[in-house]
């Protein structure tokens, strides 16, 4: 069936849509658009400005998830009489389908790819969409709006879920919440209050939420809908999850959530106990990435704030050798480093937080070395660790300073590390 656009988007695809901002989102909603018989100009840092001429010639923008919602340019868009939309409100305007939201400060990207994969493995059709790529925009052109039984799992940030008013899901997995992204909100509560915008998208029943969000819906006085309370910390082992992904914390959390919407929906937990089985994590999750005179590298560079280092480095009880820094998202660095000390040997600093951290951890009395670049940062990690110990790549910071992604910082590791000489570098 051919995509048509709704009532309420009909007459405001008249004219050209301003899509502001460029990249994966607005390459997703430029395709969106184009299914839709409709046009785009694009705008953004590197490109067309946005001024209010052109913001006249509009009648509908839609808007990257980069924008915050005091962004002049949304403000130019409002005022010249135009209809302000996010690029998930414009998806789900064209999407046929189901939709199952997935947020949190971390795991959510896990969670997403796991929740896909065990659709999948029952024969449910399902795609992992949203933050984690391709866009909502991207996904609904490429498949003509989808059918009503496809399930879209829609990993949503906090940048994104602001905003909403058109895009419902028929549930919403909220895995934790912790310090993040204070760049953009302000405050810890308004962080909240951007994540809970889902919530109202979502039938009161169909919420699950893990149990750092359950404490800080209580100390921000802002209570989850009934039932939506999981246990997600401190569980015991299960024995059927031996030898998956999600046999330890963090991801034992992920599974957790997953179960408690699996079981909901009235699906077998056998069939996604099965499916734990044959899951994969992602690049950069935690991941090792060789064994080098007795030392383990590990490969965690998807860990951009504090909480996301704090579950890396539980895992070992010996300290480890940590690099960390990158770009500075606001936040408690200095109880980040308290925290945090009784579980590092070493820390190698990097990036633009470098002098911060540096200052942080001699506050701290937390060993450290400052490094101009990740390839020093590795052979000094390397010359620090000893038979038996861990060099830990988390960074808790955000990669945009010296890299395109997390994901090609963790590349750029790995091949710092495959690049090491033989056992002249370690001691």
């Amino acid at each position: 069936m051919p995509l048509a656009p709704s009532r309420f988007l009909s007459p405001l695809l008249a004219r050209p849509v301003a899509v502001l901002g460029g990249g994966v989102t607005g390459s997703g909603v430029q395709a969106l658009l184009a299914a839709l018989g409709a046009t785009g100009q694009v705008y953004d840092a590197q490109g067309a400005e946005f001024t209010a001429r052109a913001a006249a010639g509009h009648a509908l923008a839609v808007a990257s998830p980069g924008f915050a919602p005091e962004h002049p340019w949304l403000a130019r868009a409002r005022a010249a009489g135009a209809v302000v939309l996010p690029e998930l409100d414009l998806a789900a305007l064209g999407w046929r389908g189901r939709v199952v939201a997935v947020t949190g400060t971390n795991g959510k990207t896990t969670l997403t790819e796991f929740l896909t994969h065990a659709l999948r493995s029952v024969g449910a059709p399902a795609y992992a969409t949203g933050n984690i790529g391709p866009a909502f925009a991207q996904l609904v052109a490429d498949t003509a709006g989808g059918n009503p039984g496809d399930c879209a799992v829609c990993e949503v940030s906090s940048f994104q879920a602001e905003s909403l008013t058109h895009f419902q899901a028929e549930a919403t997995l909220w895995t934790n919440f912790a310090e993040d992204h204070l760049e953009r909100h302000a405050g810890l509560e308004a962080y909240f209050a951007a994540k809970a915008n889902l919530l109202g998208r979502t039938p009161s029943g169909a919420v699950w939420a893990g149990s750092s969000v359950q404490r800080f819906a209580r100390q921000f006085a802002r209570p989850l809908p009934a039932g939506a309370a999981v246990a997600s910390e401190g569980q015991p082992a299960d024995p059927r999850l031996a030898g998956t992904v999600f046999a330890e914390y963090p991801q034992r959390e992920n599974f957790l959530l997953a179960a408690a919407w699996w079981r909901a929906a009235g699906r077998d937990e056998r069939a996604l106990v099965a499916a734990a089985q044959t899951f994969a994590l992602g690049r950069h999750r935690l991941a090792r990435v060789a064994v080098q005179a007795g030392v383990t590298f590990w490969n965690d560079s998807k860990a951009t704030n504090f909480h996301a280092v704090e579950a890396a480095l539980a895992r070992w009880e010996a300290p480890v050798v940590l690099i960390a820094g990158g770009k500075g998202k606001g936040g408690d660095v200095a109880g980040f480093v308290r925290r945090i000390a009784p579980r590092v040997k070493h820390v190698v600093l990097l990036g633009e937080m470098g002098p911060e951290l540096a200052r942080h951890c001699a506050a701290s009395r937390v060993a450290h070395t400052a490094c101009d670049s990740l390839d020093a940062a590795v052979h000094c990690a390397a010359a620090l660790a000893t038979a038996g110990d861990h060099v830990l790549l988390s960074p808790g910071f955000a990669s945009f300073d010296q890299f395109r992604n997390y994901a090609d910082r963790g590349d750029q590791f790995e091949r710092c590390v495959h690049d090491l000489a033989p056992a002249a570098n370690f001691r």
